[in-house]
């Protein structure tokens, strides 16, 4: 027993002098791996798309190590209607920032709701969902969290949509035909 005490005491002493170094360790790791902060004009558009809208990721596994969460914006044009998707079994949040949404969704897309700057909408898993913009002059923008660290889109061609999808390009404001 004597034996075991003057080992326990030996440990007590390597413990505090390895302490010093753990806690500087650990105020390093929080200076590169604490929080982060992504500039609005720094996202990723290379995420997965479906027609009609424009992802673009801020938070997910590659750009800031996220676990559990993505987190990026979703702009829809004016008057425009998305193809029809679905995000597999992640929950999506999205938050109107700008403009005036429209939901349908459904095995149909038989349901409607809208929403406008303010409004929060949530997506539950495998939903079959098409986003449109019911403002016929301004943009729809939004924020997009989901609950993985990856972008799940899967567009749905099998269905026909109450509201046909229109595939909108951006035209630059400078040369837009009347």
């Amino acid at each position: 027993m004597h034996g075991d005490h003057d080992h326990d005491h030996d440990d007590n002493h390597d413990h505090n002098h390895s302490h010093h170094d753990h806690a500087h360790a650990a105020a390093e790791r929080w200076k590169h791996d604490g929080v982060r902060v992504i500039p609005g004009d720094k996202l990723d558009a290379n995420t997965a798309q479906t027609p009609g809208m424009f992802r673009q990721a801020a938070i997910n596994q590659a750009r800031v190590g996220a676990q559990k969460i993505w987190a990026g914006t979703v702009a829809i044009a004016p008057d425009a209607k998305t193809g029809v998707h679905h995000h597999g079994a992640l929950e999506s949040v999205i938050y109107v920032v700008s403009g005036r949404a429209r939901m349908r969704w459904g095995d149909r897309l038989e349901y409607v709701a809208e929403a406008g700057p303010g409004d929060f909408i949530f997506v539950p898993p495998y939903v079959p969902h098409q986003e449109i913009n019911a403002d016929p002059d301004q943009p729809l923008n939004c924020v997009l969290v989901r609950s993985d660290n990856e972008a799940v889109v899967v567009n749905i061609t099998e269905v026909e949509p109450v509201e046909r999808p229109e595939t909108v390009h951006w035209v630059d404001p400078i040369h837009k035909h009347p």
